[in-house]
């Protein structure tokens, strides 16, 4: 059995170039976020753009602070999984963090359906997610008052 380091060092050895043809790549430190939000939150458009019709796909990252957005809804269907920590959501038009809200881990699937009311965030660490859908992704407002 080879020992890993020397593993690791084949592995970091035997690199390629990949054709840009076939394979476009961007590596985490090449890709833009936006700036963090009045909300507590931060994009990253991956591919497409979401203020645009066509498929989107967006990184999403919730601050940890309980920054949540309120309760709204989108046109379209959504498509999220959570990628590190805790993601909170709610549904429906009352707003309410603490009692209102699951948690979803790292690897959890969640379909946000259109024209149905939720809200979203983080507690007490940080969330990122990757969006999917089709645009445009337009919110609107739905909280109870």
């Amino acid at each position: 059995m080879l020992p890993l380091a020397f593993v690791t060092t084949l592995s970091i050895g035997s690199a390629t170039e990949l054709n840009p043809a076939a394979v476009t790549y961007k590596m985490p430190d090449q890709i833009p976020w936006g700036p963090v939000d009045a909300r507590g939150a931060q994009t990253a458009v991956v591919v497409g753009d979401p203020s645009k019709a066509g498929f989107y796909m967006v990184y999403n990252k919730w601050t940890k602070g309980n920054h949540f957005s309120r309760p709204h809804f989108h046109p379209n269907d959504r498509y999220i999984v959570v990628l590190q920590g805790t993601w909170w959501v709610g549904s429906g038009p009352k707003f309410d963090p603490d009692h209102g809200t699951v948690p979803m881990p790292p690897g959890s699937f969640v379909t946000h359906t259109g024209k149905q009311v939720h809200w979203d965030g983080a507690k007490d660490e940080d969330a990122v997610l990757l969006i999917m859908g089709e645009g445009p992704a337009t919110a609107t407002g739905a909280e109870e008052r």
